[in-house]
């Protein structure tokens, strides 16, 4: 079992990249955002985000508060994973500021990629950072396909 601690509610955090973060900080935030899906097997998320090739976090205090990361081959496609920010901690531009790392990193790399879920914030949030739905697309159609394991898909 996983304690989990509230983060320091003031304005001030600090945006960090890193290649390490500790099991316990990692379930703590990802539990606060309810992707229990991710903590019900700690070692294979911590070995996701050491595994990713770019992890950025936001940490108020010693406080984990938010998180992305990218997986990519440096040179043609960036997919951008993983975005979460505490939920005492949303609304103050920390998502924005996460998500602005990666694409700042990969401002190189052509492609730049995510999926969401269609919740309208999540939509809005995304096409405020850049990012075209795919459904929207006229002149470059694209589709996007999936396979989640263990997830009926319909």
């Amino acid at each position: 079992m996983h304690s989990e601690s509230q983060p320091d509610t003031s304005n001030s955090y600090r945006i960090e990249t890193t290649t390490s973060i500790s099991e316990d900080k990692l379930c703590a935030l990802y539990n606060a955002v309810g992707w229990t899906a991710y903590t019900r097997d700690p070692k294979r998320l911590t070995a996701a985000i050491d595994g990713s090739s770019f992890v950025v976090t936001a940490v108020a205090g010693d406080q984990l508060i938010g998180l992305a990361r990218a997986i990519s081959d440096d040179a043609s496609i960036a997919y951008v994973q993983d975005i979460l920010v505490h939920p005492t901690r949303q609304g103050q531009g920390i998502g924005h500021a996460l998500v602005q790392a990666i694409l700042e990193r990969y401002i190189h790399v052509r492609q730049k990629i995510l999926l969401t879920d269609d919740r309208p914030e999540q939509l809005r949030f995304y096409a405020s950072l850049g990012f075209k739905n795919t459904r929207e697309l006229v002149n470059t159609p694209l589709n996007a396909f999936v396979i989640i394991e263990g997830v009926e898909l319909g």
